[in-house]
């Protein structure tokens, strides 16, 4: 086995052989990151087809909180395993779906009866949300928020705002959905506490001009936006949400799909607000790398809809709940949401002082282990560089270090490794990143000099 940090020749022959194959076999709008074919992982290291070893700063773009094959998971799934696979509960019950509905009632904010539906992806529990909400209310206006990502089925896409990527030339979308300005500090000279007024009086005008609240059935909003940049809702934002859906009784809906089961360190991140949703999507790091998620919300709107109005075939997959309850498990034991808080306060110093040395550094943003920072051309007129931060992911994996991108520019940088990340590896990761950061330094500055 070596250490990617020694071996520059990336990708090595076997994962090179895999892309061709990748290349000529799976569909051209599947996009990936660098060239790496996984042979093994565990905890936050990943080891390729060629024995290079990575620590792993994406975690499944956010799936893997309590890490790659945690033994008490993996051993949780080859039990049920030999058990049985599947029955589809709509057919056959089972134990597990509602062993882990009742645990996710008891974890899920929301001071009144709760109930649950378990589906197989982030974008289902999304399009459940919006079908329990329209039942519900009987109306029929969804209000989104700029930057937003709530998956890539029809309704969920229709809810993402990133056109260029995810949604040109798949239209017509879903009608009236609706969407607010989300309360981004940066660049906007406000603080949180004038940035969260400005974009809730922007909130209230649309809605009261454009649609009317007793035509409003939800509002869906990602507490802390996760492809969209990692940009964090202010308190009060959220606290006025809160206020003025109860008013006019529209439902609020939180999507936790990436922010969820401690990585904010909280369970939850309206919990920072101290805000309870209506209705919480679920997904990501509930499986522990298995495809589960999940809608959780007031019993009086999940029973809404008639029987037979809900459902799926793989939604609650024997195994994946055996994986969730066991996820959870660890989570509530070891405290995982103090260890966000303490890798992300590690992760946070770092990032700051490369804000202070790197004049490409621009924001940096987050809440416990869910933090970020912004790629720029320059520390003044902050203007994104998705090109450098492309640069700092691909020096990254030269120097064995995994990444992931967000932002409408594809110029933030996200951290999502595994919570359960020791200290040394933290600490390597970091490094590794920082030189990757120095590196695109470099290059900004030589391009500088050469315009000069």
């Amino acid at each position: 086995m070596t250490d990617a940090t020694q071996s520059p020749q990336l990708p090595g022959r076997q994962c090179q052989a895999f892309q061709a194959r990748r290349e000529a076999a799976v569909a051209l709008g599947v996009a990936n990151g660098p060239p790496v074919f996984a042979e093994r992982a565990a905890g936050a290291t990943l080891t390729d087809l060629d024995g290079h070893d990575f620590i792993d700063f994406a975690g499944g773009i956010g799936t893997l909180n309590v890490g790659h094959a945690h033994p008490e998971v993996v051993a949780a799934v080859r039990a049920q395993a030999e058990r049985y696979l599947h029955t589809c509960f709509n057919i056959v019950m089972y134990p597990g779906y509602i062993e882990l509905a009742e645990a996710l009632i008891d974890l899920v904010p929301g001071d009144w009866p709760k109930k649950v539906m378990l589906q197989t992806t982030g974008a289902e529990a999304v399009e459940n949300a919006i079908k329990v909400a329209r039942r519900a209310t009987g109306r029929q206006a969804v209000v989104a928020f700029e930057n937003a990502f709530h998956g890539r089925t029809y309704m969920a896409l229709s809810l993402t705002a990133k056109a260029p990527a995810y949604k040109s030339g798949f239209g017509p979308f879903a009608n009236e959905v609706y969407r607010a300005p989300f309360p981004v500090r940066y660049r906007s000279g406000l603080t949180d506490e004038a940035c969260a007024r400005a974009a809730f009086e922007q909130f209230r005008r649309l809605v009261e001009s454009e649609i009317t609240p007793g035509q409003v059935a939800a509002v869906i909003i990602e507490p802390i936006q996760g492809e969209g940049g990692f940009h964090v809702a202010p308190p009060a934002f959220l606290q006025s949400l809160r206020e003025y859906c109860s008013r006019y009784g529209i439902v609020l809906i939180a999507d936790e799909i990436q922010s969820g089961f401690c990585r904010s360190g909280e369970w939850f991140a309206t919990q920072h607000a101290g805000v309870q949703a209506d209705l919480y999507t679920l997904a990501k790091s509930m499986g522990a790398g298995l495809p589960i998620a999940a809608l959780v919300g007031r019993a009086d709107l999940m029973d809404a809809p008639a029987v037979g109005g809900l459902g799926g075939t793989y939604g609650g997959n024997p195994l994946a709940c055996a994986a969730a309850l066991a996820a959870i498990q660890v989570m509530r034991r070891d405290d995982y949401a103090a260890r966000a808080r303490d890798v992300g306060g590690r992760v946070r110093a770092r990032f700051e002082a490369w804000s202070r040395r790197y004049g490409i550094v621009g924001d940096v943003r987050g809440l416990g282990a869910m933090v970020a920072f912004e790629v720029v051309r320059d520390p003044t007129g902050h203007e994104p560089a998705g090109d450098l931060a492309a640069h700092i992911v691909q020096a990254a994996y030269q120097g064995g270090l995994i990444l992931v991108k967000a932002g409408f520019h594809g110029n933030v940088i996200r951290f999502l490794a595994p919570l359960c990340i020791g200290a040394d590896e933290l600490g390597r990761g970091l490094d590794i990143l920082e030189r990757a950061v120095a590196q695109a330094q470099d290059l900004a500055d030589a391009r500088a000099a050469r315009a000069a």
